[in-house]
């Protein structure tokens, strides 16, 4: 008979044989990167500048499956519940932080369901308006938000989103209240911005970079605490009079939880080799993206981090579902 002692042993054996073995024969067919957006949004772009170059790297297909719904929610719950060997992965964000603490019944967590892989890019937000709007700086749209409540509005990439949490941020340092129009993503957003039929955005640079190039949107502040390489004319929100908003946007990639450790070691490897490349680094340059390529332990604390301090911000807003 073997003792309790004998037993974990062996287990813990045959399990790194296991994780070796799995490791060794990853991967045996196509990869899914899924996207919890629509296609367009920095999410989908990012996914697609790692996908081709993991392919190669890997020697099997690697696509990508746009699962947008419910601010991100619904493709984290599809992954989540994935078979967990290193095939299926999420081009997880920030918004995933958020939303650990905006929605209630989540049927997973976010911190206990995923292994982190590594963070790919930090993206700034930028505070945009339509080119066709009178407002040329953040004060001015204070000014008038405070005259008018609720008559201005802003649009999101949905609710718990990073976009809503800086819009509820705005409201609470300048005073103001304005209306939020969730959207399922940034494209949707960037069309009714383009025309009109909301005020403003705080989506991430990426999306909205060519149409402010072009003359068609005006870039008002950026969100995070200092410039973007991007747009370094554009001041930041506290520069330009709002306090303590210091938000930007990272996305990066995460497993299912149960994924062999040695096969995260080796999708950590590739991608952040992919990450470190030149080309890889001007197509971030040319989004206005900050690459990053970090360990997946680093990733994990950047993870619990962000959830704590949107925690705090979503009880001091009082930001209930909508």
């Amino acid at each position: 008979m073997f003792s309790n002692f004998k037993r974990t042993v062996v287990f813990t054996a045959l399990s790194a044989f296991a994780g070796l073995a799995s490791a060794q024969t990853w991967p045996t067919k196509t990869v899914t990167i899924v996207v919890p957006f629509p296609a367009g949004g920095t999410t989908d772009v990012l996914a697609r500048a790692i996908s081709n170059k993991l392919s190669v790297a890997i020697g099997q297909p690697v696509i990508v499956d746009n699962k947008p719904g419910a601010g991100a929610t619904l493709g984290a719950d599809l992954v989540a519940k994935a078979t967990a060997d290193g095939h299926t992965l999420l081009m997880g964000a920030v918004h995933h932080t958020v939303a650990s603490n905006y929605y209630k019944n989540l049927k997973y967590s976010f911190e206990k369901d995923f292994a982190p892989i590594t963070t790919v890019a930090l993206v700034p937000n930028v505070m945009t308006v339509s080119a066709k709007s009178s407002y040329n700086s953040v004060k001015e749209v204070i000014s008038d938000a405070k005259a008018n409540p609720d008559k201005l509005a802003y649009g999101s990439n949905g609710n718990g989103t990073a976009q809503h949490m800086i819009g509820t941020q705005f409201e609470m340092e300048t005073g103001v209240k304005v209306l939020h129009v969730p959207y399922k993503g940034s494209a949707p957003l960037t069309t009714d911005l383009l025309g009109g039929q909301v005020t403003m955005s705080f989506d991430t640079i990426t999306p909205v970079l060519p149409f402010i190039k072009e003359g068609k949107l005006r870039a008002l502040a950026v969100t995070t605490a200092k410039r973007s390489s991007a747009l370094p004319n554009v001041p930041t929100l506290q520069e330009a009079g709002v306090p303590n908003v210091a938000i930007g946007t990272w996305f990066g990639l995460l497993a299912p939880a149960a994924t062999p450790k040695p096969v995260i070691a080796r999708l950590n490897t590739e991608i952040v080799k992919i990450i470190q490349s030149p080309e890889f680094k001007k197509q971030m340059a040319d989004i206005g993206a900050e690459p990053i390529g970090n360990k997946p332990e680093e990733m994990g604390k950047q993870i619990k981090e962000e959830t704590e301090k949107f925690a705090r911000l979503v009880k001091d807003g009082k930001i209930t579902l909508e």
